[in-house]
């Protein structure tokens, strides 16, 4: 190789370089398509919406929700990992996409870790125990009546391999009751049949049950948490209510392909957090039963991913949950 060939070669990579640096510097300078991977109307679609507007505030640059269902999340999921890791493309994740869905899945179409860079936790939503008005109103009560009455009873949820299901299976084991499974095609179907009393129980996210629990027709038995919530602090943990160590829910974050920049990604990092630190978004999460998170980092996101993983995948082979 010449002299002259080496040189040239090396003032196109600093060029290179130097490019990608001004890209970054001067990110974004275009609108950022934000891809929720479940219909619009739901729980995960409405806080998108809500982080959209604040992060297009932090960020100076419109932010579209792309919704892709399909597959339990998989269809939008692997488009994102599959897009430009130019920071234009990003995901908004769940407890089902880049918890569960690794290990209730044969085959999965992307990697939960290896094929993005996470962002941001954003918000935690603890699942709730409900039981109609004429089911025992303590846990311990609940517990005894259906071990008195096994195979009696049923509990619904919003369909395999969700994390409503798989709730319900860990109580199951862990409380040592004998009750069926009824899965529905979303949390709506199951409620009302919660609430008419053809089901002994379900857990739910506050989200979608606060009204109904407001208004008399469903009983909050315990939520599986660490603390109460400050959505309804009058409701006690599960280890308050006598099972410990019965923790789980749903949650969200924000992720990007593989191989987005570590300033992009700490860029919108620091969007995601401030827009959450915002009062009139977290009074709005609140009132949709989300728990704001104003503090992740990339590393602390991955590790609590990581810790989620671990933990579906211990439940799902518990419980011998499959989706084909």
């Amino acid at each position: 190789m010449s002299r002259r060939t080496l040189l040239a070669g090396v003032a196109l990579l600093l060029s290179g370089a130097g490019g990608y640096a001004q890209t970054a510097d001067k990110y974004p300078d275009k609108p950022i398509r934000l891809v929720v991977p479940f219909p619009p109307g739901g729980p995960t679609d409405v806080f998108a919406r809500v982080l959209s507007v604040g992060l297009a505030e932090q960020l100076g640059q419109q932010v579209i929700i792309d919704n892709k269902a399909g597959a339990g999340g998989n269809v939008g999921t692997e488009m994102v990992a599959k897009a430009k890791a130019d920071g234009y493309t990003l995901l908004f994740g769940t407890a089902a996409t880049h918890g569960i869905n690794v290990s209730i899945y044969d085959s999965l179409p992307y990697d939960p870790l290896k094929d993005f860079e996470l962002v941001a936790l954003t918000g935690l939503v603890p699942m709730v125990l409900l039981v109609p008005p004429d089911q025992p109103r303590t846990l311990k009560e609940l517990i005894a009546k259906l071990r008195a009455e096994p195979g009696k009873w049923s509990y619904g949820s919003s369909g395999n391999g969700t994390t409503n299901h798989l709730a319900g299976e860990l109580f199951k084991t862990r409380a040592g009751v004998d009750v069926v499974h009824v899965p529905y095609r979303g949390s709506g179907p199951a409620l009302q049949d919660l609430m008419a009393g053809r089901l002994a129980f379900m857990f739910d996210s506050f989200g979608t049950s606060l009204e109904q629990i407001k208004a008399g027709k469903l009983h909050a038995v315990a939520i599986m948490a660490d603390k109460r919530s400050q959505i309804r602090p009058d409701v006690p943990t599960t280890a308050e209510a006598g099972l410990p160590d019965f923790v789980g829910g749903t949650w969200n974050v924000v992720a990007a392909p593989a191989g987005t920049s570590t300033e992009i990604v700490g860029r919108l990092n620091a969007a995601v957090n401030t827009a959450l630190r915002e009062a009139k978004v977290g009074e709005r999460l609140r009132q949709l039963g989300i728990e704001a998170v104003t503090d992740s980092t990339p590393a602390s996101t991955r590790a609590f991913v990581e810790a989620e993983i671990a933990k579906w995948r211990a439940i799902v082979k518990m419980a011998g949950a499959k989706i084909d």
